[in-house]
C-alpha cells in the first residue's frame, strides 16, 4: 500500500488526488494534507480521509482549524508543508501547491527521496536543475501531472525523468509536441480580448482548475510554462519544443520521432486520468473516468498558437534563451502580472505586457543556487508590482 501526501489539498488537483485515493483503499492510505489557509475544506478532508497528519501554513488560520480526527497532528507554519513532504511514513508526495510557493516542499519531498507526482509545474520552471539535482542525490522520482508531461512521460515510457532514463533514446526524438485548448478567448480579436473580464476569462470551456491555473490558459502563458518544464523534465533541446492549440483537448501531447512516427496520449479531460497514472506509476490501476468513444468524436483539430493575440506562448523559450534565472523572473512577472488582472487593477492584454517588460529588465544569473533563485523571484516580484502600479487605473 502506497502512503500519500497530498500538498495543495483543498485546491482543484488536491481534491482529485484524494478522489482517486479513496476509490482505491485498498492501494492508498491518505497519511497527510496540508493546505495554506482553507481550514473549513481542510477539515472536511482530515475528517473523511482520516490522515496522521494535517498542516496549516497560515498560523492565525490555524488557530481556527479546531478538533482534527483523534490520532491526528497539526503541524503549522510556512514550513509545514515540506516537513510533511519529507516525513518517513510518506511514500509518494502530491505536490499540488500552485506557483512558486511551492518550491520549498517539493525540494523537501526529492530530496527525502519520494516519489513526488509533480502538479506544480513552476517548482521545474523556476529551479529546474536544482530540483533534478535534489533528486539525483535523494534518489527521488519525478512523476508528471501536468496532463501534457505526463503524456509525454507515457508515449517516451519514462523510468525516471529525474535519472534521466526512458525507453527511447533522446537521440530518436524529434519533437515534442505540447497540446493546448487554447483557453476559454482563442477566438476573440485583439479588440475584444482588451474588454475580457475576470469571469469571462475564467470560464474554461474544457478543464476545471483553480483561478491562477485557469487565466494561464486564457493567456497561453501555461504554454510558455510547460515549455521549460517539459525542458527539464526530458532533456529536449528547446527548439525541439512545439506547442499546437487543440481545442478538443483530447490528445494531451505528442512526440514526433526521427522517422516520422508521431506518438500520441488520448484521454478525456479529467485530472484524475494523470493523477492515477502518477499515483499508481509503474503500474496502471482501474479508473472511473469516462472513456472515449472514438466513433462520437467527430474531428480532432490543431492550430499554431497567434502569437499576436497570444504573445505569452513564446516567453517560454525566451526565458530558455536567456538562461539561469530568467524563467524564475518570467514565472514570478506573470503570477503578480494574473494577481492584479483578478483583483481588477489591469486588463487582460496588460498581463503579457507586464511579463514581456519585466522579464526583458531582468538580467539573468546563474540559478545554480536555491538563493540565486529566491533573489530573482523576489527582484521581478517587485519590478512586475512597481511597473502595475505605475500604471493609470
Amino acid at each position: 500500500m502506497k502512503r500519500v501526501c497530498v500538498l495543495g489539498a483543498t485546491g482543484s488537483v488536491g481534491r482529485q488526488a484524494l478522489e482517486v485515493c479513496a476509490a482505491a483503499p485498498d492501494e492508498y492510505r491518505v497519511v497527510a494534507v496540508a493546505a495554506r489557509r482553507d481550514v473549513d475544506g481542510l477539515r472536511a478532508l482530515a475528517s473523511r480521509h482520516r490522515p496522521a497528519l494535517v498542516g496549516v501554513a497560515d498560523e492565525s488560520a490555524a488557530r481556527a482549524m479546531g478538533a482534527l480526527p483523534e490520532g491526528a497532528r497539526m503541524v503549522t507554519g510556512e514550513g509545514a508543508a515540506a516537513e510533511l513532504a519529507a516525513h518517513g511514513e510518506v511514500d509518494v508526495v502530491v505536490a499540488g501547491i500552485v506557483g512558486f510557493a511551492g518550491l520549498l516542499s517539493t525540494l523537501a519531498a526529492l530530496r527525502a527521496g519520494k516519489t513526488v507526482a509533480l502538479a506544480n509545474k513552476e517548482a521545474l520552471v523556476v529551479a529546474g536543475e536544482i530540483c533534478l539535482q535534489a533528486a539525483r542525490e535523494g534518489g527521488a522520482i519525478i512523476i508528471p501531472v501536468d496532463s501534457e508531461h505526463s503524456a509525454i512521460f507515457q508515449v517516451l515510457g519514462c523510468l525516471s525523468p529525474s535519472a534521466g532514463t526512458c525507453g527511447h533514446d533522446r537521440a530518436e526524438i524529434d519533437r515534442l509536441i505540447i497540446t493546448g485548448s487554447g483557453g476559454p478567448l482563442r477566438l476573440l480579436s485583439v479588440e475584444d480580448l482588451a474588454r475580457v473580464t475576470v469571469a469571462e476569462a475564467l470560464r474554461h470551456p474544457t478543464w476545471s482548475m483553480g483561478p491562477k491555473i485557469t487565466i494561464d490558459s486564457a493567456t497561453l502563458m501555461n504554454k510558455a510554462l510547460e515549455v521549460i518544464e517539459a525542458r527539464f523534465l526530458f532533456g529536449v533541446a528547446p527548439e525541439r519544443i512545439e506547442v499546437l492549440i487543440h481545442p478538443e483537448s483530447l490528445v494531451h501531447s505528442m512526440v514526433e520521432f526521427v522517422d516520422g512516427a508521431i506518438l500520441a496520449q488520448l484521454g478525456d479531460h479529467d485530472m484524475r486520468g494523470p493523477i492515477g497514472y502518477a499515483l499508481g506509476w509503474p503500474r496502471r490501476r482501474p479508473l472511473a473516468v469516462k472513456r472515449l468513444d472514438l466513433t462520437a468524436i467527430g474531428k480532432l483539430t490543431f492550430q499554431r498558437p497567434d502569437a499576436a493575440r497570444f504573445p505569452c506562448v513564446a516567453f517560454g523559450h525566451e526565458a530558455l534563451r536567456r538562461g539561469g534565472t530568467a524563467p524564475a523572473a518570467l514565472s514570478a512577472a506573470n503570477e503578480v502580472a494574473v494577481a492584479a488582472f483578478l483583483a481588477g487593477r489591469i486588463a487582460f492584454p496588460v498581463i503579457a505586457a507586464i511579463i514581456e517588460e519585466t522579464l526583458s529588465a531582468h538580467a539573468p544569473r546563474s540559478a545554480d543556487s536555491l538563493d540565486a533563485v529566491l533573489d530573482a523571484d523576489r527582484d521581478a516580484r517587485e519590478d512586475a508590482s512597481r511597473r502595475i502600479a505605475r500604471m493609470p487605473a
